[in-house]
């Protein structure tokens, strides 16, 4: 196991909401910063994942991350028989906020899926909104027209994450997505995927064998019931009063930006666009927060020094 799975170990406490199991990461804010961020995770990751990303962070404040239900190997909602949809995950998001924060002041980092489901909560639930000094979204989005994937690529993603969210058909997927199975797949494609592509020989197996952690510790059938989510997502339907820091990737492969930008501005009532030039959609899938430092861009550095209203 690498480093980084050792130390995230320090930090980590049981987590136990409506009956699911899973776990929360803390960092505490160093001397004089008086800050609590609220950071999380998109799909397919888990707190060893963005454990350098909190590392990051914590230098501005004190850090949580939470488990979403399905991801880090916490339980999933069809334990309780509930699905995965965007609201249940953000009625999931506003019970662990009032449990962590109860009427303190705390800011939210959202990473793609989670800057989606904060948004939902934010929607959903304006008393805890009041509590919010600002959201930021990293790489993050709200609406389906956002997605800038070629049309052969999205039909396939979106039948593919249609037809697997189903029991029956995730049964069988679940028996093929074995550990050899994945290395053999990341393998082949290492060349062209955006994870590998910038990896010698060595990094990309390390690499690959932590994609091997993440399929195992994320629950299948929640990653494609979540990814149909954000192929056919739409947010604009309700606004918030939270002011959002949006950090777009120039030439993100995934998102358009002047769309993603429009669709803020529906739902947020102030949208602040921090662009930055990376060659990347997200993090590696092990990096550590001198890897990460590219999305902290100097403007939210300095935003996030500040001392919290």
């Amino acid at each position: 196991m690498n480093k980084t799975v050792s130390t995230t170990a320090d930090h980590v406490a049981p987590l136990i909401i409506n009956g699911l199991e899973g776990r929360v990461l803390r960092l505490a804010a160093p001397k004089n910063r008086k800050r609590e961020i609220l950071l999380l995770y998109g799909s397919h990751s888990s707190q060893e994942r963005m454990f350098g990303l909190a590392e990051a962070f914590n230098k501005y404040g004190a850090v949580t991350l939470p488990d979403w239900p399905g991801f880090g190997g916490m339980d999933s909602l069809y334990k309780i028989g509930k699905k995965p949809d965007v609201d249940t995950m953000a009625d999931y998001l506003a019970s662990f906020v009032k449990m962590r924060y109860k009427r303190r002041r705390f800011t939210i980092i959202g990473m793609s899926y989670g800057f989606i489901v904060a948004t939902r909560m934010l929607q959903r639930y304006p008393d805890i909104a009041k509590n919010v000094e600002f959201i930021v979204s990293i790489v993050g989005f709200v609406h389906k027209d956002d997605f800038r994937i070629n049309g052969r690529d999205f039909f396939l993603m979106k039948l593919g994450a249609r037809i697997l969210r189903y029991r029956l058909p995730y049964y069988v997927a679940r028996a093929f997505i074995k550990g050899p199975i994945i290395r053999a797949t990341y393998n082949l494609v290492a060349d062209s995927h955006a994870k590998m592509k910038d990896a010698d020989a060595a990094e990309r197996q390390r690499r690959i064998d932590f994609e091997v952690v993440l399929w195992k510790c994320n629950d299948l059938r929640t990653y494609f019931y979540t990814s149909h989510t954000m192929f056919h997502l739409d947010l604009c339907d309700k606004q918030t009063t939270v002011p959002v820091y949006h950090v777009a990737v120039a030439n993100d492969q995934y998102f358009d930006n002047n769309i993603v930008e429009q669709h803020l501005a529906i739902i947020y009532p102030v949208v602040n666009v921090i662009p930055v030039r990376i060659d990347a959609h997200m993090p590696t899938i092990v990096a550590d927060a001198k890897d990460v430092a590219p999305f902290i861009p100097g403007k939210l550095r300095r935003i996030l020094a500040r001392a919290p209203k």
